[in-house]
């Protein structure tokens, strides 16, 4: 590995490639085994039932922070978190019901 690729940074909507050069998604969580990739077109590709909650019991897609728990709406994605100062690559989707 070199050293460019030991100190490059991934945060949250990083594109991610296979060794052939194929995107195979965009970066959606980090936790303690590693971080998530999504295979669509992230957030613009869900639909509306998705985005926001329906009858009672169903969930909507929030934003949460991995270092205090502060959760927001998905359409605004913070670049740290407001609450703690964490980073983006500390926030991830969440489902609160």
């Amino acid at each position: 590995m070199s050293e460019e690729e030991s100190t490059a940074r991934v945060s949250f909507g990083t594109k991610i490639f296979d060794d052939d050069g194929n995107e195979l998604g965009k970066i959606r969580a980090f936790d303690e085994h590693g971080f998530y990739v999504s295979i669509d077109d992230g957030i613009e590709a869900l639909s509306g039932e998705h985005i926001t909650a329906g009858a009672p019991g169903e969930a909507e897609l929030m934003w949460r922070c991995w270092e205090c728990g502060e959760i927001g709406q998905i359409e605004d994605i913070p670049e740290e978190c407001p609450a703690c100062g964490a980073p983006k690559e500390d926030i991830y989707y969440w489902q609160e019901d």
